[in-house]
């Protein structure tokens, strides 16, 4: 295996881990501005109001993707890995 190929299978690799990982990040990003904002008018400070609606909001995207995240990643592994593995 060359040097290409490792950096190859590298940066599908962390490709992958991007488009699994994104959903769950947008949505604890446009969450937390949103609770941001609502603190910031409101001027309630409580670092509870946060964390819960946050962590709630990232647990149901998480259930939503699980089966596009699973299949991405079986994909990759099936594409890219396994070949390796065994020896093409």
């Amino acid at each position: 295996m060359t040097e290409a190929e490792v950096l190859d299978i590298l940066r599908q690799g962390l490709w992958t881990a991007m488009v699994v990982s994104a959903p769950i990040l947008a949505v604890a990003l446009i969450v937390g501005v949103a609770i941001g904002l609502v603190q910031a008018l409101t001027s309630v400070q409580e670092m509870t109001l946060t964390f819960v609606p946050k962590l709630g909001a990232i647990l149901a995207v998480f259930w939503i993707t699980m089966s596009f995240s699973g299949a991405t990643l079986v994909r990759f592994y099936q594409d890219q890995i396994i070949p390796l593995v065994i020896g093409r």
